[in-house]
């Protein structure tokens, strides 16, 4: 029986408010405001009058910083970032204006450490009573990891819940992380669901193993298409990708969920000595059901290959196969499968057992009761419905409350947590219902309490548990496993002792000392929970969340697929891994010697010698004008449209994500820069119009350069010497490909050369990704902050540049290496601090 949702929501919602997701700034109050009120108008207001508020005053304030409302109360959070605005323009001669009057050195540096010295000071108050980052939650992803490793299931949550916000260009920043009374409701279906899956009411489903040919599908049997080669052996021939000659497994459709391993025997055949790839689809294969992609797989032209994989599917599931870029069904259908000579996938056999259960009741079942037994529910006695029995209730329900808390709450547990639940529990059992379903309302109610929801961190430097829960949300974005948190009671047990430690004792290993969370790190890196960091750093660092945002021009873009599409992102995740897993330079972020390439990627590239699925480290050719993120597809197709590329998006996303310099939102009152898609009018040309805009030519002397370097990548990150064209235009070309008339057509050549702020000239993306890393310590500083924003749930304030610096003094030693820049990041007092 769930838990009341009325009075849970409550209890949840106002205990989470209790507990500050919001700042306080009173609590950041300075001391001797009226020395600052006096030293503001004797001092530094006169020169805001004198050399700043002729521009930054009234509605109309450029750049929307308004500065004849701002006072010394530096108490006050808004206040404070309107002053920190202002001594970052004034440091950097941004103001005033370079055209105005140039104020006195000496009054620079006067007012500048006026307004630094007040910002420190309010800055320290607030983080002494609050510390840097807010009371956050966990957000979607980390909610069902967190979920499926509590339980040991494989349960979909995410999409139960909304979707979650960003700040500082994560999803995991406590800044963004509401709470609202529908989340809570969607919280308890979630548990609902999950423990559904987790605790077994019914006997052991039947267990099969069974091998299948394609031409027991219903796609063969009934087919009269002439696209599938038959064999007297039950093999069959797959020659098309035209996606309805995809060959849906139909013999299986199982009843019950669970794991199953398949198994496929597949060779490549007519294909000149070449592997061919193949798509593999999960799910109910109807109009209705939801369907997803297993994978691309290679079958190999050296004879027959068994490949075997376990995958989770829902009951009434199954897989379909289809060859990938192969001739379309008319040509084969015209010449028939037993006469076409072209290449295709040979599918001997596919071999699926399963449900596969180790043990059972399964272990998710096991991790809640242990060994308890079971018995036929009273209140199904015409169905094989089994449910948890107990003789002594009480006592057990409290050993299952307290291994649960244990884990739920990433911490030793105490009668005191335990108890509200407990109380639940028997307010159940009074009622009537059975030891089961009295469980299940507690560990529902766990599951939706503010210290599983919530990271509780106290201001100050965190104790070892809240160190396991950073390092675990850090780099696995789940919870700590069983080691991290016994070295975590370990930490908590020599706090204890050390209160009363007569010198005597042996002192435990904890997270305490640097040698043992060193050595946790390279624990977990190696771990395959890491794979969650890269996919959700990476995602969210380069934008690759964003890679079905926008859907190329078919007509401009012909060559773009699914599997194209795949490899770009497939591509980024494994560099950054191979970058992660080698300790190499950050530097190779911007340009380095080799990418990760599967033959898809490599012909995109024009890189001969790859073919297949598979990615294997390649190096890359100097003419090739790849290496480093900025020249990766994935990253090149979501800083740009469907249809269109903008140095403006390319260039602000340089300066935000790989120089840490993100240039401010553009005056309200100018127009966003139209490209002209008829070709009449070069970017250049019309960015040049724009720049003569007072307003915003400082920013675009930043922004454009680097965005006009990556001109020289289409949308889809295709090399390119001219643009494409949907129209003819005067001077426009016809394009003639392998003998095909495109549906496009050959504009203006593209000018990748520009000039940097500094003077610095360049002539293409090479010039360019040389001039950047002329500079380490600002790429190294510019992703340590994104680290550190993402492993602490908060972002570094102006007052942490020391210990970033530091960070990066760190890292130099180790010649900027990722690992090395982690293992510095963990070991600072900005992440063991809150």
């Amino acid at each position: 029986m769930p838990l009341d949702r009325r009075t849970l929501i409550r209890i949840v919602l106002v205990a989470s408010l209790a507990g500050g997701t919001a700042r306080d700034p009173a609590c950041a109050a300075p001391a001797e405001p009226g020395n600052d009120a006096r030293e503001f108008g004797a001092k530094v207001r006169p020169f805001l009058v004198k050399h700043c508020l002729e521009c930054h005053r009234g509605d109309n304030a450029e750049k929307e910083l308004r500065l004849d409302r701002i006072d010394a109360d530096f108490a006050d959070g808004d206040n404070r970032q309107r002053w920190r605005n202002v001594l970052t323009r004034i440091k950097s001669g941004e103001m005033p204006p370079k055209k105005k009057p140039r104020p006195q050195a000496a009054d620079v540096e006067s007012v500048s450490g006026w307004i630094a010295e007040r910002i420190h000071r309010a800055d320290s108050a607030k983080r002494a009573a609050e510390g840097r980052v807010v009371l956050r939650r966990l957000n979607r992803g980390e909610y069902e990891r967190t979920v499926c490793d509590l339980l040991g299931v494989k349960a979909e949550l995410q999409e139960l819940l909304p979707q979650d916000s960003s700040a500082a260009g994560f999803d995991n920043v406590g800044d963004a992380l509401h709470v609202s009374s529908f989340l809570l409701e969607r919280y308890l279906e979630a548990a609902d669901v999950a423990l559904n899956q987790a605790i077994a009411n019914r006997p052991r489903p039947p267990s099969t193993k069974k091998r299948y040919s394609l031409q027991e599908t219903h796609q063969l049997r009934s087919s009269e298409e002439r696209v599938y080669r038959k064999a007297d052996d039950g093999s069959v021939v797959l020659f098309s990708s035209s996606p309805w000659n995809a060959v849906v497994l139909s013999p299986f459709y199982p009843p019950d969920r669970g794991k199953y391993r398949f198994r496929i025997s597949s060779s490549a055949v007519q294909s000149a000595g070449k592997p061919v790839t193949y798509r593999l689809d999960a799910g109910t294969m109807s109009m209705t059901g939801r369907n997803h992609l297993v994978g691309y797989f290679d079958a190999s032209p050296t004879g027959p290959g068994v490949m075997e994989f376990v995958e989770h599917l829902e009951a009434r599931s199954t897989i379909r196969v289809l060859p990938y870029a192969l001739a379309g069904a008319q040509v084969v259908h015209k010449l028939g499968a037993d006469s076409y000579d072209g290449p295709g996938v040979l599918v001997d056999w596919i071999e699926v057992e399963g449900p596969i259960n180790e043990t059972w009741p399964p272990e998710s079942h096991r991790r809640i009761f242990g060994e308890m037994e079971q018995a036929k529910a009273p209140s199904n006695q015409y169905s094989d419905r089994v449910e948890v029995v107990s003789s002594n209730p009480r006592e057990d329900a409290g050993r299952i409350l307290r291994n649960f808390v244990r884990r739920a709450y990433r911490r030793a547990a105490t009668s005191e947590d335990v108890g509200p639940f407990l109380g639940l529990v028997e307010s159940r059992l009074a009622e009537g219902h059975s030891f089961e379903q009295a469980i299940r309302v507690g560990l529902a109610a766990v599951m939706t309490s503010p210290e599983f929801l919530f990271l509780y961190e106290k201001p100050g430097r965190l104790d070892d548990f809240a160190v396991a829960s950073r390092l675990s949300y850090f780099l696995w974005s789940t919870l700590p496993d069983e080691e991290l948190l016994a070295l975590a009671e370990a930490g908590a047990r020599r706090a204890a002792s050390n209160r009363s430690d007569d010198g005597t004792r042996s002192v435990p290993a904890t997270l305490s000392d640097p040698d043992v969370l060193r050595s946790q790190v390279e624990r977990m890196l190696q771990a395959p929970q890491a794979a969650a960091f890269v996919e959700n750093f990476v995602g969210q660092w380069l934008g690759l969340r964003d890679i079905d945002f926008t859907i190329p021009n078919h007509i401009l873009y012909p060559e773009f697929d699914e599997m194209l599409k795949a490899s770009m992102v497939r591509e980024t995740e494994l560099f950054f891994q191979q970058v992660l897993a080698d300790d190499l330079s950050i530097a190779n972020f911007v340009d380095s010697d080799f990418s990760m390439l599967n033959g898809r990627l490599a012909k995109h590239y024009g890189i001969p010698g790859v073919h297949g699925w598979e990615f294997r480290k390649t190096s890359l050719p100097r003419e090739a004008h790849r290496g480093g993120v900025m020249t990766m597809a994935s990253v090149l197709k979501v800083t740009a449209n469907g249809t269109d590329t903008s140095p403006v998006t390319r260039g602000a996303w340089v300066l935000d994500r790989i120089l840490g310099t993100p240039p401010p939102k553009p005056p309200e009152n100018i127009a966003a820069l139209e490209p002209d898609i008829r070709g009449a009018t070069t970017i250049r040309e019309q960015l040049a119009k724009h720049r003569q805009i007072e307003s915003c030519a400082a920013c675009h002397a930043k922004i454009d350069p680097p965005g006009f370097a990556l001109e020289s990548f289409d949308v889809i990150g295709g090399w390119r010497d001219h643009y494409r064209l949907l129209s003819w235009r005067r001077g426009a070309e016809e394009v003639i490909l392998n003998g095909r008339k495109m549906n496009y057509y050959r504009g203006l050549a593209v000018d990748p050369a520009d000039v940097l702020p500094d003077g610095r000239a360049f002539r293409n993306i090479d010039e360019l990704k040389s001039l950047l890393l002329s500079d380490k310590d600002d790429l190294a500083r510019a992703l340590a902050m994104r680290l550190l924003t993402y492993a602490t749930g908060g972002p570094p304030e102006p007052s942490d540049q020391p210990q970033i610096d530091a960070i990066v003094a760190r890292a130099r030693e180790k010649n900027y290496g990722l690992r090395s820049l982690i293992h510095a990041i963990v070991a600072s007092d900005l992440f063991r601090m809150k």
